[in-house]
């Protein structure tokens, strides 16, 4: 398969995907995923296949939308899949940024871990998912790969007051096998988190996160190695994701991730 249809099929599972858990309207040249229940609040993104070029106004109309409906002003797309949405984007206000992505070409074989520390798919009744969850909200909370003081005790208020409403999906797509989880950690419970969804035979790995205070332990690393050979292990041929930047991106590519295009991301300039 070549670049380019890797590229389109990677495009059409994330048009898919939302599609479970969302409803749908259409706004242009653009789709608008309307969160349906708890859980992720989705975004807007180029439609699929032949359109309209997408404009500044379709943007507009979106955002415009998005407010309304008390939705994140938030857009994601594939730059090689969707090169018009940049321009329309920043022309209608908002900031980009792009984002490495890489795609599985052979597993390769998974980082050691410190004694103790181990790394592995959690179930749906495991009693460590709240905290597992509870991982990536105190990582993006501290963006990059520094090391720094936040850790358990940071997750665990996270985790004590997680939303039941979230909790009880995450563990009801768990059972169906929509999304899977995984851990990396030890006695201290998880250090590091993340999951993947399956479509077809497509897996997007996403929210890979690492406690600030467990960073450059190969932890992170360990928790994508896992996910990856369970979505092999269960049929997929595609394994995809995005990294935060170029660093992040050479983790992933020491497990055997190739870059292939560019995932982007268009939100206010005064977001976060």
């Amino acid at each position: 398969m070549s670049d380019d249809e890797m590229i389109g099929r990677i495009d059409v599972f994330c048009d898919t995907v939302p599609r479970q858990r969302a409803r749908i309207e259409t706004i242009g040249s653009l789709v608008l995923f309307i969160p349906v229940g708890s859980g992720y609040p989705y975004y807007a993104r180029p439609r699929v296949g032949r359109r309209p070029r997408v404009s500044a106004g379709d943007v507009r109309a979106a955002r415009a939308r998005q407010r309304e409906l008390l939705i994140p002003e938030s857009f994601e797309w594939i730059e090689q899949a969707a090169p018009d949405m940049a321009f329309a984007a920043a022309e209608a206000g908002l900031h980009v940024h792009e984002h490495p992505l890489l795609v599985l070409e052979s597993l390769n074989a998974p980082p050691d871990l410190p004694p103790r520390l181990t790394a592995g798919i959690l179930g749906a009744d495991d009693p460590d998912v709240v905290l597992a969850w509870s991982v990536p909200a105190v990582a993006f909370g501290h963006p990059g790969t520094g090391i720094s003081e936040a850790g358990v005790t940071e997750r665990d208020k996270i985790a004590a007051d997680h939303d039941a409403a979230t909790i009880s999906m995450l563990r009801e797509r768990l059972r169906a096998g929509q999304s899977v989880l995984a851990a990396a950690g030890g006695p201290n419970g998880p250090l590091a988190a993340g999951s993947y969804q399956l479509a077809g035979e497509v897996a997007e790995i996403t929210g890979i996160g690492v406690l600030p205070a467990s960073r450059r332990r190969g932890l992170g690393a360990a928790v994508t190695h896992a996910l990856a050979a369970d979505a092999l292990a269960r049929g997929a041929s595609t394994v995809f994701l995005s990294a935060s930047d170029a660093e992040v991106a050479r983790v992933y590519s020491r497990l055997g991730f190739r870059e292939i295009g560019t995932a982007m991301i268009a939100e206010p300039h005064d977001h976060g």
